[in-house]
């Protein structure tokens, strides 16, 4: 057996068998400042727009409810992965009894499966209302969001292996830290792949395989209203009052747009992370002490920075909506926010009106 040090949310990958090595201290402010902008950045984005959102929480829409429990996933990355490695790495070394240590592991994988599993239901989501959107109907005055529920489920069960791995570990005399151990040769390497594969590799493949069978559906979908509009245009011209099928199709194709830029920015943020884990762990000559090992992991955490800012974009009030939260008062943020209600539920209801086209 050999003690393996994963920091909060595998971050750090330091294999350490038999004696406590120094640790470099540039590297470590390199760390500590990208770590601090991360943490600040993603707690003041996502608690702004979780504000904006609770607001409007009577106008309730299906996308509003997945981007809500996204911003909660995304906090819960920043409050307890982010922060706690920020202070891991200020103090070199964990400081708490052996109960902070398993919990503080279970919640930084909790907030690693929520925030992929949020994105991938949201697209399935997105997925159904184009596809299949009798279903949607069906189901939109539900009191509880299934496929919410589903994922949360999945991040509070799936984290649970966490809690037996690690533990406080005396690495070297008088020395303790929040630390797992593996079975030679094989348990960290099944650990770090199945990991890859439940929190990056399936996720991705079934958000891609839904974003291409939607893409085709709206691409299908518009050119037969296109052709359709314009033979009947040709037969009965419309008055210039009319609504045009363009307006509509630009509501729609930004809609999965943000969906897809939610999900590049996922992959973006993620990938280089996956990658140099697994590099890590099958490669004994992987140099994983480097700078830019360190600084690829440490910008996964980017993602939930970006979310936030993905949809405020998609949203076209960004920064205002959250200027409008956080500095003026509650009769100024109600006529602010009610442009952004209005935004996102036609948005919403575009997608739900698309025909099934398969």
């Amino acid at each position: 057996m050999s003690s393996f040090n994963l920091s909060i949310s595998n971050f750090s990958l330091k294999m350490e068998v038999t004696e406590d090595q120094p640790r470099d201290e540039k590297l470590a402010k390199i760390e500590i400042a990208l770590l601090s902008i991360i943490f600040v950045s993603a707690a003041i984005l996502n608690t702004g727009l979780l504000l904006v959102l609770w607001k409007r929480r009577k106008q309730v829409s299906r996308m509003r409810v997945f981007v809500f429990h996204l911003c909660v996933a995304d906090l819960v990355v920043a409050f307890f992965q982010v922060c706690p490695q920020l202070m891991w790495d200020i103090t070199d070394r964990f400081i708490g009894p052996d109960f902070v240590c398993r919990l503080l592991k279970y919640l930084q994988v909790v907030g690693m499966f929520a925030s992929t599993y949020m994105i991938v239901v949201m697209t399935i989501d997105r997925y159904q209302a184009i596809c299949n959107p009798m279903v949607t109907f069906q189901r939109r005055r539900a009191r509880w969001n299934i496929p919410v529920c589903v994922a949360w489920v999945i991040s509070l069960i799936g984290s649970l292996p966490q809690i037996f791995i690690f533990s406080r570990v005396e690495i070297s005399p008088g020395v303790f830290d929040c630390w797992a151990t593996f079975i030679q040769p094989w348990g960290l390497k099944t650990y770090v792949t199945w990991t890859t594969l439940v929190i990056f590799v399936v996720p991705i493949l079934t958000v891609i395989v839904c974003q291409v069978r939607i893409c085709r559906a709206v691409q299908i979908n518009l050119y037969i209203k296109t052709h359709q509009e314009g033979d009947a245009a040709a037969a009965h011209p419309l008055p210039s009052r009319a609504s045009s099928v363009a307006g509509v199709s630009k509501a729609r194709i930004k809609t999965v747009k943000m969906t897809v830029v939610i999900v590049l920015a996922y992959i973006i943020c993620w990938a280089p992370f996956f990658t140099v884990q697994l590099w890590s762990v099958w490669d004994l000559n992987a140099p994983t002490e480097t700078a830019a090992f360190t600084i690829l992991m440490l910008l996964a955490s980017l993602n939930s920075c970006a979310n936030p800012c993905i949809y405020l974009l998609f949203s076209g009030q960004l920064p205002k909506k959250l200027v409008a939260v956080l500095c003026r008062g509650p009769s100024d943020r109600k006529d602010c926010l009610h442009e952004e209600a209005t935004m996102v539920s036609s948005l919403y209801m575009s997608f739900k009106v698309l025909p099934d086209s398969r």
